[in-house]
């Protein structure tokens, strides 16, 4: 039998939850769990051992005492006996029982706790965490650990005590992603670097699995170089830095080239402070801009300027490298607190002008190609990084002037003359036009006074047009010089360039190499003639073909321009004419000396105003005239008809007065 205190600590153990029989197993491997087995143990030998004496006599005192055996023994005192048990203390009750306590795990909800694996059955692991109950989890849980045995410790979650089975409910998935949200935390706080595993490719970067949570990895912080291929990556295991977080959504933003940066600091550090200006290095291209190239000197970059790349002139650094090339170059100059190499190439090579062919000197004919142009003149590249300045003075030997931008065109083969070289400041002057005779040494020869010729119209410009007879020879034809008859605004009016015209030698300036040539004294001067065809006061019709505030340009006939002032050209209405607009105009002014003339349509208006008044005068003192006339005749016969009259008059009378007696006697009667 057990005792009283004994039964009650059994009865308690009842009450809990049973745990699954591996757990008990796990448990037993305890030693004070061993010896409270061994008491349970003891306890069931003692009740189950047969006692039919002891028990008759007990049974025999159970009225005596108060006790009925036919109700539930819960009832039961305890107490009354403690025959066939074992005594304990309370001292010792209480030892065994922190004994027992202290083997079992304080376990609390919503943390991580480590676990051991007791079996692995039908999809399911039997967990032990040192708690009263084992756990319980499906294997799918454990896919990304596919060695899992029996004896392996895990991580796993506690959702719960106790579910509404008794049952501990625990979660391997919601540890994963807590302990992954904390390896990222510290790693954002503290620098530590985290592993994950691409899975797959995004907008502007990669999504990277880090302990099972997604993570991005921008396309700018997967590698210190720009990658082009991002799908190279997918599938990789890659080790990382955190370099953003957000606890509200739990995101975070990672990136490996931060990892490159921190190895490859160690190592720049190094390699500047051994650096030295002149000292040969190797470098890779890793980059290539307008501007030059940078490379890779092992951890370190460096730039290379365009300008230090050949001693020739190169329009890109692409002519001459391509990326991933490996090169050696030359320190030239850096900067230990800014971090930055300055690189050259050229320099490993001598200066060309030093190997220059010696028999290059002045008179010497070279040929090259331009490699710059500017207002005042070409560069000739003879060999790379020799030039030659071909001035806008050499290269004609006519004194019309060379727009050299538009004259030359990059890339353009020329031979020239060496005019001088100074292989010391490493310049040289060319020159186009001496490799040709000067044709104005026979000038007067070739092109005499008077003489008519055709040329081309190179340019133009408000006072004239530059004409080129020959290769090196023209001139110029003044705007005055164009027509006889029309005043041009500006040259362009008249001609265009590129076209032909024909013109005449008017001076010969051989010291300044200038030609005075004229267009219209092709012709004879008509002003001779239209001195007699437009004097004046003469009416002519004319059109108008500009007006201005001042007046209007008016076209007269034979393709003559007059001018007439702004006032003259109002009409009746007192409007003014209009361009294109063919009007009567009076010449006023004739001006055979400075060829102009001027002509007025409100001058003809009052002519013609003036002449219908005369006209009207004329015709009035006519009529008067004939009035006075038929007056006076008509007078005369006035005068022979009255004195007829008056002789009849007189007769009539005095047959009336013998008549009136008559009348008289017959009204008596």
């Amino acid at each position: 039998m057990a005792t009283p205190v004994e039964a009650e600590a059994i009865e308690k153990e009842s009450t809990e939850p049973v745990a699954p029989v591996e757990a008990v197993e796990e448990e037993s491997t305890e030693p004070v769990a061993e010896e409270a087995t061994a008491i349970v143990a003891q306890e069931e030998r003692v009740v189950e051992e047969p006692q039919e004496e002891e028990e008759d006599e007990d049974l025999d005192l159970l009225p005596d005492l108060g006790y009925d055996p036919n109700s539930a023994h819960d009832d039961f005192n305890w107490n009354i006996t403690n025959k066939g048990g074992i005594a304990y203390s309370k001292e010792e009750i209480k030892s065994y029982l922190d004994q027992y306590d202290s083997t079992m795990k304080s376990v609390v909800e919503n943390e991580i706790v480590k676990g051991y694996v007791t079996a692995i059955n039908d999809g399911d692991i039997v967990l032990d965490i040192n708690y009263k109950s084992d756990g319980l989890l499906p294997l799918s849980e454990f896919r990304d650990t596919p060695d899992l045995r029996v004896g392996d410790y895990v991580e796993v979650y506690v959702e719960q005590q106790e579910d509404i089975r008794g049952q501990l409910v625990l979660s391997r998935r919601k540890a994963k992603l807590l302990r992954a949200w904390e390896n990222i935390v510290d790693s954002y706080e503290n620098g530590t670097v985290i592993k994950g595993t691409v899975i797959s490719k995004t907008k502007g970067g990669l999504i990277a699995d880090c302990g099972g949570l997604e993570t991005f990895l921008p396309g700018s912080q997967i590698d210190i170089k720009p990658i082009i291929d991002y799908d190279s990556y997918v599938g990789k295991t890659m080790e990382f830095k955190v370099v953003k977080i957000n606890e509200t959504i739990k995101n975070a933003v990672v990136s490996h080239k931060a990892l490159i940066e921190s190895d490859l600091a160690e190592q720049r550090e190094a390699i500047i402070a051994s650096l030295e200006k002149g000292q040969v290095l190797e470098g890779i291209v890793k980059n290539i801009t307008d501007f030059g190239a940078f490379l890779d000197l092992g951890g370190v970059d460096g730039l290379l300027y365009i300008t230090d790349i050949s001693w020739g002139r190169i329009s890109h650094p692409s002519e001459v490298l391509s990326l991933n090339e490996r090169i050696s170059v030359v320190v030239l100059d850096f900067d230990e607190n800014k971090k930055r190499i300055s690189l050259g190439l050229k320099q490993l090579q001598p200066h060309p002008w030093e190997i220059l062919d010696p028999t290059i000197m002045e008179a010497s004919v070279v040929k090259g190609k331009i490699v710059n142009i500017e207002d005042y003149g070409a560069f000739l590249e003879i060999l790379p990084g020799v030039e030659g300045l071909i001035h806008v003075s050499e290269v004609s030997w006519s004194n019309q002037p060379i727009n050299a931008r538009e004259y030359f065109k990059l890339g353009q083969e020329y031979e020239a003359k060496v005019v001088t070289i100074d292989r010391d400041e490493r310049k040289m002057s060319l020159s186009l036009k001496q490799l040709a005779k000067d044709p104005w040494s026979e000038i007067e020869d070739r092109f005499p006074l008077n003489s008519r010729h055709e040329g081309e119209v190179k340019n133009l410009t408000p006072y004239g047009v530059f004409v080129e007879l020959k290769e090196g020879i023209g001139g110029m034809v003044h705007i005055s010089d164009l027509s006889w008859t029309k005043r041009y605004g500006h040259p362009s009016e008249f001609t265009k360039v590129g076209e032909k015209i024909d013109v005449t030698i008017l001076d010969i300036d051989k010291d300044n190499r200038k030609l005075s040539l004229g267009h219209k004294q092709l012709e004879e001067n008509p002003w001779d003639t239209f001195e007699n065809v437009f004097p004046v006061g003469s009416y002519h019709e004319a059109t108008v073909l500009r007006r201005d505030d001042r007046g209007a340009i008016v076209q007269l006939p034979y393709g003559l321009e007059a001018f007439s002032p702004i006032k003259h050209i109002r009409k009746e209405d007192n409007s003014l004419a209009e361009v294109e607009e063919t009007l009567t105009v009076k010449v006023i002014e004739f001006n055979r000396d400075d060829k102009r003339i001027l002509v007025s349509h409100l001058r003809y208006l009052e002519d013609i105003r003036r002449e219908a008044d005369e006209q009207v005068k004329r015709e009035r003192d006519g009529e008067r005239q004939q009035v006075r006339q038929a007056v006076k005749k008509q007078q005369s016969t006035i005068e022979k008809t009255t004195l007829g009259e008056l002789e009849g008059l007189a007769q009539l009378k005095e047959q009336f007065e013998q008549q009136q007696p008559e009348k008289e006697d017959d009204s008596k009667e």
